[in-house]
């Protein structure tokens, strides 16, 4: 007796500090779409999907640049020691004096024409690859709001959980105090009390439990989607009140089919490979651009004695560059890039298979969660119904104590299953829009 005052006494205290802890937090009623806009603006696990999406940004530009023409220019000063001159035998020593001061000026400037599709290729890869990056975000994006919808549902599960399991503490202290009522006047055992402070205890404990979820769920949502960190979510209540749509499972395959962002970004890995295959075909053709170069250089070297002037010159033109090693190295890059592009397909039909098997599975159980409901629901009234029974039973000594604590915990059970199944609803709906690319 003195362990259970004694157990109840340091649960009451554990409350008792987790209240106190809880000061300074703020409560407030957050719906689900606000979440998601707030971890769209300050979630630190989204930031670097949109930082990588500025990059490839960055790199469309860069691949753009290729068209620009291609201008050098170059610039030298010299100091130029003296020459000697002799004969072909080394014999016959001479001195030759030169200008000392040498400088140099030159531009070049070349417009590419043709490259064999490089340059577009280059730009056209860039844009798929940018593309492919803002499916990536969306995937991610994605990725969170479902967690963040776990971590809302869970709270509110948790708390509708904590609000059921104290209710059920309530009734048990007050049915402990008529046992113990009843202990005095001679007609209940000392193993009945024992037996329900028991149960007490398990119900007080089921609370610190509960408590201790709910601020672990707390701070993983409050985290993610970026809220102040004194914020104590509460969930929308309204949110079990909506009326969800009820499609078959052709209408979400569609939708999946078209706005899936794991389908999207397979067929942008589809579509890089291929554009990977045409820049190694225009490895095999020639490169043509206008070219256009001036200089202007002192002294002039090439005379004996030098001539201490400057020459200038310029010509424009045109140039061909062909790298004829391509004709036997540029086959086993196509060849690895045609294998690439295989392998982006295959990996396209296998993201598309497992998509249409999470929808099926989700509206499988998206359907079945409104029939668990209706058996949970009938389930409630049948535990409230025996233990109303078995209470006035048991206060008439035509029941045992076991059958009060069976009772019990049969409505705390059927309650519980209860606000599992109306949550399961919300969650399996948020998992169909979460497959096929909608949430």
């Amino acid at each position: 007796m003195n362990n259970l005052r004694l157990l109840t006494g340091l649960l009451a205290a554990t409350l008792l500090s987790g209240g106190l802890c809880a000061v300074g937090q703020t409560s407030k009623v957050i719906t689900l779409e606000e979440i998601f806009e707030s971890a769209e603006a300050n979630s630190a696990q989204l930031r670097p999907a949109f930082t990588a999406t500025k990059e490839a940004e960055r790199e469309v530009s860069v691949a753009r640049s290729g068209r620009l023409p291609e201008i050098t220019s170059t610039l030298s000063l010299s100091y130029i020691g003296d020459g000697f001159i002799t004969k072909r035998d080394l014999s016959g020593y001479e001195k030759a004096p030169i200008p000392h001061f040498g400088n140099g000026l030159s531009v070049s400037v070349t417009q590419p024409v043709y490259t064999g599709g490089a340059i577009t290729s280059a730009i056209d890869m860039a844009e798929l690859k940018l593309t492919a990056s803002r499916y990536a975000t969306d995937f991610r994006r994605d990725n969170i709001r479902f967690q963040l919808t776990g971590f809302y549902l869970d709270i509110y599960k948790y708390s509708n959980l904590r609000r059921v399991v104290a209710s059920n503490l309530d009734q048990a202290r007050k049915l402990l105090k008529d046992i113990r009522a009843r202990y005095d006047e001679g007609v209940a055992l000392q193993n009945d009390i024992t037996r329900y402070e028991l149960l007490v205890s398990n119900l007080e404990l089921q609370i610190v439990k509960i408590d201790n979820t709910l601020g672990i769920l707390n701070n993983n949502l409050v985290t993610i989607a970026g809220l102040p960190e004194s914020t104590v979510v509460v969930p929308d209540s309204t949110i079990l009140a909506r009326s969800l749509p009820t499609e078959g499972e052709g209408w979400w395959q569609e939708e999946a089919t078209l706005n899936s962002p794991s389908i999207k970004l397979a067929k942008s890995g589809v579509d890089i490979s291929r554009k990977a295959e045409a820049l190694a075909k225009s490895e095999r053709l020639p490169k043509i651009g206008l070219q256009a170069f001036w200089t202007i250089d002192g002294p002039i070297l090439v005379e004996v004695p030098p001539i201490n002037r400057n020459l200038s010159y310029w010509y424009v033109g045109v140039g061909v560059n062909y790298n004829i090693s391509s004709l036997f190295k540029s086959n086993k890059k196509l060849a690895r890039s045609r294998v690439s592009t295989m392998l982006a397909s295959d990996e396209l039909a296998a993201t598309r298979e497992s998509v249409e098997m999470s929808v099926r599975a989700d509206h499988i159980r998206y359907m079945e969660a409104y029939e668990e409901l209706k058996t949970r629901t009938k389930g409630v009234e049948l535990a409230d119904r025996n233990y109303s029974t078995v209470s006035t039973r048991y206060l008439t000594d035509m029941a045992l104590i076991t059958d009060m604590l069976d009772a019990a915990n049969s409505k705390l059970d059927a309650e519980q299953q209860l606000v599992n199944a109306r949550i399961d609803i919300i969650y399996y709906y948020y998992k169909l829009l979460f497959t096929s690319g909608k949430i």
